[in-house]
């Protein structure tokens, strides 16, 4: 089971030196990946004003595919965007840039997806909410032609493309697709395309459920349930005890990752954060 950790962007902000000094940090103390998460606008709650989210206006992301080319100059972690928010992306685009990333990592990058909640970044981007989880469908097949022919001729709903293709190809031919969501058709979608997932539950009767949803529609298009991966998220509390026992629970579901989430427990500054990490990685023996 790999483990890995959360970047708690929303609590570093934009200092280069910060998001430096944390990646060197994280991969000093053992640790193998670092997940990012993905929002490009925020909404202004003076003008949204019933507005419902976990993040606002305020909230400072960086943007994952830009970031981790920065990052995959200072470290030989694996990268992971936990999710780039797909249907709200062009996807030519976002081949290309994830086919650099996989490049400048030297296959060291694992593409997480998702459908997103918020409509108002939609609305900025250009692209129609109501659609998004039939855009994503046709979005991912078209991903892995994309990653893996010389010459590409498609024509969906939402993309077309004309004897066109990516140069350089990836060194991961296909890049690995891993999805986030927690909805039945989230999971079922899954099922059928992901090579991977991350629950937003912990192990228990919920997480059992996603799971056989996801196996069902793994067999009924053909593919075998074993092969799409399982990374799990633990959120520090302040206990070790707890993290222990979590990551023993994990591993007793199947995970095949793990990321240890200090994201919004006030800790403060990237010292703070690693020196949480550091913690952890000496209870679950790191190294």
């Amino acid at each position: 089971m790999r483990i890995g950790a959360v970047l708690p962007q929303t609590e570093l902000g934009g200092a280069v030196a910060d998001l430096r000094a944390y990646a060197v940090g994280v991969e000093q103390l053992g640790y193998r990946h670092i997940v990012a998460y993905d929002h490009v606008v925020g909404a202004d709650t003076t003008v949204h004003e019933n507005w419902t989210g976990p993040y606002d206006i305020d909230s400072t992301f960086h943007e994952p595919m830009v970031m981790f080319g920065f990052l995959a100059g200072i470290t030989r972690l694996e990268l992971v965007p936990g999710i780039i928010i797909l249907p709200q992306r062009q996807t030519a685009l976002v081949a290309k840039q994830a086919a650099e990333l996989d490049l400048l990592t030297e296959g060291r990058f694992r593409f997480g997806v998702g459908l997103g909640w918020n409509r108002v970044e939609f609305e900025a981007l250009g692209q129609d909410f109501a659609t998004r989880g039939k855009r994503a469908d046709e979005q991912v097949l078209l991903l892995r032609r994309l990653w893996t022919e010389r010459s590409v001729t498609f024509e969906g709903r939402f993309d077309r493309i004309t004897g066109a293709g990516i140069a350089p190809l990836p060194i991961q031919r296909p890049i690995p697709i891993w999805f986030g969501g927690a909805s039945v058709p989230a999971l079922r979608r899954m099922g059928r395309l992901a090579d991977g997932w991350f629950p937003m539950m912990t192990p228990g009767p919920e997480l059992d459920t996603a799971m056989a949803t996801i196996a069902a529609a793994a067999v009924e298009a053909g593919r075998d349930p074993a092969v799409i991966g399982l990374e799990g998220r633990i959120t520090w509390r302040g206990d070790l005890d707890h993290v222990r026992t979590e990551a023993e629970q994990w591993r007793a579901v199947g995970a095949t990752h793990i990321a240890i989430n200090t994201m919004g427990s006030k800790l403060g500054p990237v010292s703070a954060h690693l020196e949480v990490l550091a913690a952890v990685a000496a209870a679950l023996e790191l190294g």
